[in-house]
């Protein structure tokens, strides 16, 4: 029989309800932002000539999970057009003590299709950032796997098996989360999916 004992601090977090339902209420709220940003995102999508039908006919999915590298987060997948060789999907993310971001993700065919105008996107919206990591699932965004957009050449972006563009704000700015969304996601169509 395992002995699992439990620190005092543990002890006192883990008999403390108001903890795990206030927990609940902020996964529930980060679902509420994801949510209204979704139906912001069906509109603009469906106004995009340049996006293919068969992108546009993918319902938005919302997914949330409790063990990111330890942590909660919830996310919207919209558009979300993956196949064996080509991708574009938008991500829009929340991670618990972290941030809340959202990202292109290209590669195959809608690389040669848009990584050309990814370069107009600082000009429009700054704080764009390319993500530099080889594993296209890893979300964590740092100085070690993110560089500012502006300062990648279009080369380098054609080189790339796959491409992630990336904008966050503090989770601090909660209150500005609908609004930073809205606001990339109208970036991302009018400067680069057009």
């Amino acid at each position: 029989m395992a002995n699992v004992k439990l620190s005092a601090a543990e002890l006192e977090l883990v008999t403390n309800i108001p903890v795990i339902l206030t927990k609940n209420r902020i996964i529930a709220a980060a679902n509420t932002v994801l949510g209204e940003a979704c139906s912001c995102y069906q509109i603009l999508l469906q106004q995009a000539k340049d996006i293919p039908d068969a992108v546009k006919q993918i319902s938005p999915k919302i997914y949330k999970g409790e063990n990111y590298q330890g942590l909660p987060w919830v996310m919207l997948d919209y558009p979300r057009y993956f196949t064996r060789h080509d991708e574009l999907a938008i991500r829009s993310y929340f991670w618990w003590g972290h941030y809340f971001s959202i990202t292109l993700q290209l590669s195959g065919k809608f690389i040669q299709a848009y990584a050309h105008k990814l370069q107009q996107l600082p000009v429009a919206q700054p704080g764009w950032f390319l993500l530099t990591d080889e594993d296209k699932w890893q979300h964590v965004i740092d100085y070690n796997n993110a560089i500012p957009l502006a300062d990648v050449a279009l080369s380098t972006l054609m080189e790339r098996p796959f491409i992630k563009v990336v904008r966050k704000i503090p989770l601090q700015q909660w209150a500005d989360a609908p609004a930073f969304f809205q606001d990339a996601f109208e970036a991302l169509m009018k400067n680069v999916l057009n």
